[in-house]
């Protein structure tokens, strides 16, 4: 058997049939299901607990154009998303797209850093949720567990262990181990009741609105609505845009919605309008009614109610904060062992994690321990650092997904049922002055340097930006020039090839120049962020890249040819009490292998690709 060289195995692409539906999970999810889903992990983790540490400690009443610009940003991402929802319907979200669209070893990037979102971003709803809760109680809970076990002295973990934080963890991973229906049941009531509170507290909250917040200066001079500046608010837009990553979660719900290609895409523009509008008004809302400095980091509305002397709108906001952050939990707990169960079930991450339970058909495993690994974030660690580190990985993935949109877009598609006529998707028009001279290159191979270039250009542009060099000196402006310049032609470049003629049901329009001002954004919300938050993730980094270097790399479903895949050492992602071999298509006799095409390393990476999870007939090993 021929051996992969690492550059073949770091860019080998996954290429899934269109219309391969075929999954172990349950597909009983409607497009209301997910649209709820989706609503319910975004207000819960964007309201409740990014609004009261931005406006604090960062943006001030500018969080308003904060959560715009963030949501801006995020619905280009969400159309990118919506084209590989109708694309590819299966589970693990970025990570799929990755896979499909870029090779291997982006793809294990993406997957690795949602799965840190996931995880830090349901420990900090967990800790958050018991802020709330220790708020309705007169703050004994802390109280309480300071007098028995101490104050911790750290700057990186809490004050004090978070008990409840960590049982409520517990809890809302039960309820996803039972089903992806009685956990969808159980987010859809208290979402309900979470956009009613919204409603109530908007409108109770513009009744004490004081618009004088937001006007004029301070007596040191500072724009009250810009207290931090202008770079504050794109701060502010960075950390806000981590309380957009519920739509992400709805492309892990792919493989088990009823209709993907429609559900995803439908559930994603919906779910968008109803969270940025309840974003802006309900951010609005907190800095018109008290001064900015005065905001609570994690009780943000609850206690900006009680220096109202508003009792019961505080009991009211405090209800909603606790459903709307269960929901957030819910759709945190719901999508982080799917992106699990992807990964594994390709053979990058462990294969017992892979594992689906046969009766609720939940990657059993991936809940367990990947819930515990969250129960005790949330234990250890306060609010602000789990806040500080939550938008770069989401930034990341979503970036590498505007990037595949247009890689996908310009690689030459299959005309009708044939495999071997392919359309001129990927090669320049015949307009072009220097047509002839890239004439032989492979089509899409021009579009994918030229992709690089330009997006090595929006990193300068970004960084001139976020130093503010560009109107400072004159090699800043000339920096500023060219890193343009360069962009600009470079999508000029790509938008000179033609488009391949795949049908989906849904496209996004205007390709190349959205999904690349999508990834310019991205990319300045990137290098807004604070530098000790690229620090922790070269870390977290260094521990995925060192699994994927000694496990996936070599356990990869890709690894093998065709007929290898399919002994018994190769079901990654088998049936609990059922560990035999399983094939995913067609009927294999005993001893006899799937017939590959070719024996090349290319050939085997661009082969269809055949999920060895799916039980179809049992074979038996050799």
């Amino acid at each position: 058997m021929q051996l992969y060289t690492y550059r073949e195995r770091f860019f080998r692409r996954k290429n899934i049939p269109t219309g391969q539906l075929e999954t172990q999970l349950k597909r009983n999810l409607t497009t209301f299901d997910i649209t709820l889903l989706g609503v319910g992990h975004m207000i819960g983790a964007g309201i409740y607990v990014l609004t009261g540490a931005v406006v604090r400690n960062t943006a001030g009443p500018s969080i308003v154009l904060s959560f715009l610009l963030a949501g801006f940003a995020s619905l280009l991402s969400a159309l990118c998303y919506a084209e590989f929802g109708a694309r590819f319907p299966k589970a693990g979200s970025a990570y799929t797209y990755a896979y499909v669209g870029i090779g291997e070893l982006w793809a294990f990037i993406i997957g690795w850093n949602i799965i840190l979102e996931h995880m830090l971003g349901a420990a900090a709803v967990a800790r958050s949720w018991s802020g709330y809760l220790d708020s309705l109680l007169g703050n004994r809970i802390r109280n309480i567990t300071e007098a028995e076990l101490g104050v911790i002295d750290s700057t990186v973990f809490g004050e004090y262990p978070d008990f409840v934080a960590f049982l409520i963890v517990i809890i809302v991973a039960i309820f996803i181990a039972l089903g992806s229906k009685t956990s969808t049941m159980f987010n859809n009531i208290f979402t309900v009741i979470n956009l009613v509170v919204v409603v109530i507290v908007v409108g109770y909250g513009m009744s004490f609105a004081d618009f004088g917040l937001w006007t004029g200066t301070t007596s040191t001079g500072q724009s009250k609505f810009f207290p931090f500046g202008v770079q504050g608010m794109l701060s502010g837009a960075a950390s806000c845009f981590f309380a957009y990553i519920g739509f992400d979660g709805l492309a892990t719900a792919g493989e088990e919605a009823k209709n993907p290609s429609r559900s995803i895409p439908v559930a994603t523009f919906v779910s968008m309008s109803i969270v940025t509008l309840a974003y802006v008004l309900m951010s609005a809302s907190l800095t018109l009614m008290i001064p900015y400095n005065v905001v609570h980091p994690t009780a943000a509305f609850a206690d900006a109610f009680a220096l109202k002397h508003a009792t019961v709108a505080r009991f009211a906001v405090s209800l909603g904060a606790l459903c709307g952050m269960t929901t957030s939990l819910v759709g945190s707990i719901f999508a982080l062992p799917r992106c699990v169960y992807a990964m594994a079930s390709d053979g990058l991450l462990f294969a017992f994690l892979g594992k689906v339970n046969q009766s609720t058909k939940i990657p059993i495993y991936a809940v367990a321990i990947f819930s515990t690994m969250v129960a005790i974030i949330a234990l250890l660690f306060d609010i602000e650092t789990l806040v500080e580190f939550l938008s770069i990985g989401t930034l990341l993935a979503y970036s590498i997904v505007s990037a595949c949109v247009i890689v996908l877009r310009y690689q030459p598609a299959p005309l009708g049922d044939s495999t071997k006529d392919m359309d001129e998707g990927g090669r320049l028009r015949h307009w072009v002055p220097f047509h002839g001279a890239l004439a032989d290159m492979q089509p899409g191979k021009a579009v994918i340097y030229a992709l690089v270039v330009m997006t090595i250009a929006f990193f300068g542009f970004g960084l001139c930006l976020s130093t503010g060099i560009m109107t400072k000196t004159w090699y800043g402006i000339l920096l500023t020039v060219l890193t343009v310049l360069i962009s600009l032609f470079s999508l000029l470049f790509i938008a000179a090839h033609q488009q391949n003629r795949t049908a989906l049901a849904f496209k996004v329009r205007f390709v190349p120049v959205i999904p690349a001002v999508s990834l310019l954004i991205n990319i300045i919300m990137m290098l807004n962020l604070a530098p000790i938050t690229w620090v922790r993730l070269v870390i977290w980094m260094a521990i995925g890249m060192a699994i994927y270097l000694l496990y996936g790399i070599r356990h990869s479903v890709e690894e093998r040819p065709m007929g290898a895949r399919f002994t018994k050492n190769t079901s990654y992602a088998s049936v609990d009490g059922d560990d035999s071999p399983h094939v995913a298509v067609g009927t294999i006799g005993k001893g006899s292998q799937v017939n590959a095409q070719s024996d090349t390393p290319k050939d085997h990476m661009n082969a269809s690709y055949i999920n060895p999870a799916i039980s179809l007939e049992r074979i038996d090993s050799p």
